[in-house]
């Protein structure tokens, strides 16, 4: 790798307070991360408290006590979660301080335990901290979501590097597509944004009424919100605040009325979900609601994943990706959302982002709702972009044109 590990790693760490949280003086930072992340979260704080942050807390996950706990603890327990996390976070939430979390989990920890209880657990993870992914989801705190890996990550990205080496390889990947090799890693981010901004702009003066996707094995016309916004890169918080909410980001992306959704789609790469892998599946929408879902394995945890709640059978995003973003160049399936979302087009299942409406932010839930958006305890983006891909924008009197051909964008800026 160019440069030193620990050098990249401080890089990263500037990139996430300055241009992912954009933290400002004066507020407190709360991280939620694994210990095995603890060198970069030890330089996140030193570059908050640099930028005038009042305070770093920091809530460690140990995901071999989450093991032994499926291991060991009563089979009627799951439901059980504590309070004090979600209580302190909400009051980090509702005081506009910024949060960032590092992925990193294993994506096979629980893999040989029983779906329906960690169904049962993550529902009640869900619903334990459901106030503040609503906050989140209204932008009324800046946030990040960012990567560092633990070597059963690393091993399951690349079986086949020797194990000494694996961490070292999910370390330059990552780097790479968060631009942390870049001369001047914050003016690159600057530019990425600024790019991705045009694009979405552009996107937003279309007003469309719906997306048609078509492809080989996918059919499916997906209907807008009246007054939709398409969001992308950089986004404002409540008090006008920008950030970026994921590193690395490729996406533009916007939401789709939970009642006009029809058609058929199929996911063009692995879904990593509890624990376990559905390797394709594919889900028949009937006036936004999901009628039908086959996967080629693991279909309990398909079934389980609709069953959370109603809202788990409708969308609540629909996000464009082209096929050549420096994710989907990579060949990297990296078994993380995070990632994989921004290497194609994609659609999200579960709740929507009031964000994605003009003036959302302050609708209630039921004029949202009145609205065409969805509610859920779940937001999964599964991924249906390809080389094959087609997308059309359909406008209200019928019209269309291209937005996408073979997986890249149809027409140029300022067009």
């Amino acid at each position: 790798m160019p440069n030193s590990f620990e050098a990249n790693l401080d890089k990263y760490a500037e990139l996430a307070i300055k241009v992912g949280l954009n933290l400002q003086a004066g507020q407190a930072l709360l991280i939620d991360a694994p210990l095995e992340s603890a060198p970069l979260v030890r330089l996140a704080a030193k570059h908050a408290y640099q930028g005038g942050a009042r305070l770093v807390e920091v809530f460690w996950r140990d995901e071999a006590l989450t093991r032994i706990r499926f291991q060991y603890a009563p089979r009627d327990s799951f439901g059980n979660v504590s309070e004090g996390q979600a209580h302190a976070a909400r009051g980090y939430a509702e005081q506009g301080d910024a949060f960032l979390g590092i992925s990193g989990q294993d994506p096979d920890l629980l893999r040989d335990q029983d779906p329906a209880l960690v169904a049962e657990y993550q529902k009640a993870l869900a619903e334990k901290f459901r106030p503040v992914n609503e906050l989140a989801m209204r932008d009324a705190y800046n946030w990040l979501v960012l990567a560092a890996p633990s070597k059963q990550w690393a091993a399951r990205v690349f079986p086949h590097v020797p194990t000494s080496e694996q961490t070292a390889r999910l370390w330059d990947a990552i780097f790479s597509a968060c631009r942390v090799y870049e001369s001047d890693p914050v003016a690159a981010w600057q530019q990425h944004v600024r790019e991705l901004s045009l694009r979405r702009d552009e996107l937003n003066q279309k007003r469309y009424d719906a997306l048609h996707f078509f492809a080989s094995e996918t059919d499916l016309t997906v209907g807008l919100v009246e007054d939709h916004l398409w969001v992308g890169a950089s986004t404002p918080t409540q008090r006008g605040l920008l950030f970026v909410g994921n590193m690395p980001t490729e996406e533009v992306f916007t939401m789709p009325h939970r009642a006009r959704v029809n058609g058929i789609v199929t996911a063009t790469l692995p879904l990593s979900i509890r624990s376990r892998v559905i390797d394709k599946f594919t889900v028949t929408f009937e006036n936004g609601r999901v009628t039908n879902a086959v996967a080629s394995n693991d279909q309990a945890v398909l079934d389980e994943l609709l069953a959370t709640d109603e809202g788990a059978r409708h969308l609540g995003e629909v996000a464009l990706v082209p096929h050549s973003s420096p994710i989907s160049k990579t060949g990297i399936l990296f078994f993380n959302a995070l990632f994989d979302e921004n290497a194609a087009s994609h659609l999200a299942l579960g709740k929507s982002y009031p964000t994605n409406i003009r003036n959302g932010s302050h609708l209630s839930e039921m004029e949202l709702a009145q609205r065409g958006a969805n509610d859920s305890l779940i937001h999964l983006d599964f991924m249906i972009g390809s080389s094959e891909m087609n997308v059309d924008g359909i406008r209200a009197d019928g019209s269309r044109e291209p937005i996408m051909r073979n997986g890249e964008w149809a027409f140029a800026l300022g067009q």
